[in-house]
């Protein structure tokens, strides 16, 4: 039988938008959370308008699951007002504004944890709430280009590349997610107290840098473009099949090298003083790729990657998302899941991650209509009236 959801009881106030904040919270709410989506009245998270499509809000779908969505006016006293008065019943609060917005609207960590000590305030920003950049803002691409890593990213003859997808956001969201997780073992088993979180959007990014702040650090040697290749791992790489596809593999270990030469025909390069050690090969990197390079550029995708899993070789396909919704591995783990889109049809989404023996994250509904939850949530978390609500609404306080 499965138990019951890990975070069930546990209530959130989400004030954050684009879109690592929001996305934490998400997660969060995947795993049983109450996660009350506060947003502005008149349009909402701009995560409302990023997915195109027939007018649907497809992104939203997504990232709005399974979150009960609430408006109110952070700018308006009687705003300011109600979310005092949200903050005293909840246990996370998760914002993403610039350093010092929330403490103009008199909304700040020092005031809502004077109310509710048990408070997690969980605040994303650009650059952190401290240092000279504190009050500067950031996007995903500005965050990514800042930590180093959009430096370190595309061909070696190109200009600096972001990556496809909003990595760096995503990156923010798993570690904010992670260290309000934290807060809530540190304060619920071993007895403490709730606690402010910062997290610069930067940090994630730099965090997964690899060895490139200690070899710098050490030898002051700056990792450059280096294309779809490892600067140090060869053969590593990206390889165009006869039939026109993408795979890519990694054989730099010395036992899947030696495997590697036996697929394609050549074991004596296992011997070759040139290519017959992780060093060695780094030194002759072109010679080396050029050979596996030809040598699959012979042969069809489904060819080479049969005969790299029989040897047990680590490769693949190089997957659009076309590509991944038609793959069955993906369909047979799961990745993908279908959800009423709230317009009588359904939607495929990415899944939820990761996956629990008993306790499995769930989605129980796509994102929700801006103030759907108004009714019930001021009912419910203030006990105010369809009267009361109604008012406010007239009033532009949600």
């Amino acid at each position: 039988m499965p138990g019951k959801a890990p975070f069930a009881g546990v209530r959130v106030l989400d004030l954050a938008t684009v879109m690592a904040g929001p996305i934490s919270a998400t997660t969060l709410a995947d795993f049983g959370a109450d996660v009350i989506k506060v947003e502005e009245p008149t349009r909402g998270d701009t995560i409302r308008g990023l997915g195109g499509g027939a007018g649907a809000e497809l992104f939203w779908l997504q990232e709005g699951r399974n979150k009960r969505c609430i408006t109110l006016n952070l700018r308006l006293s009687e705003g300011q007002e109600v979310l005092r008065a949200l903050a005293k019943h909840a246990d996370v609060l998760v914002e993403s504004f610039r350093p010092g917005t929330m403490e103009r609207w008199g909304l700040g960590p020092e005031e809502l944890q004077a109310a509710n000590p048990k408070l997690i305030y969980a605040r994303v920003s650009g650059y952190g709430q401290t240092g000279p950049y504190r009050e500067k803002g950031a996007f995903d691409r500005v965050a990514a280009a800042f930590s180093g890593v959009t430096y370190a990213s595309g061909q070696p003859d190109g200009p600096p590349t972001r990556s496809g997808y909003a990595l760096t956001d995503y990156m923010g969201a798993v570690w904010n997610a992670f260290a309000i997780t934290t807060a809530l073992y540190q304060r619920d088993v071993q007895g403490g107290r709730g606690q402010v979180i910062d997290l610069a959007l930067y940090e994630p990014m730099l965090r997964s840098s690899e060895a490139s702040t200690v070899v710098y650090d050490r030898y002051k040697v700056v990792r450059e473009r280096s294309g779809n290749r490892h600067p140090t791992a060869v053969p590593s790489d990206q390889y165009l099949t006869r039939d026109e596809r993408w795979i890519t593999l990694f054989a730099a270990a010395d036992h899947l090298f030696q495997r590697l030469a036996q697929v394609i025909g050549r074991p004596e390069l296992a011997d070759d003083e040139r290519y017959a050690t992780a060093t060695a090969r780094r030194e002759n990197a072109d010679a080396v790729e050029a050979i596996v390079a030809a040598w699959i550029a012979e042969r069809d995708a489904d060819d080479v990657l049969g005969q790299l899993d029989a040897a047990q070789v680590a490769a693949g396909p190089v997957n659009s998302i076309a590509d991944v919704f038609a793959d069955p591995h993906i369909q047979a783990r799961g990745n993908l899941a279908a959800v009423a889109d709230g317009q009588g049809g359904t939607i495929r989404m990415a899944g939820v991650l990761p996956k629990f023996s008993d306790t499995p994250g769930q989605i129980r509904h796509a994102g929700r209509p801006l103030g759907a939850d108004n009714l019930e949530v001021y009912g419910e978390w203030l006990g105010y009236s369809p009267e009361q609500v109604d008012a406010m609404s007239k009033r532009g306080v949600i």
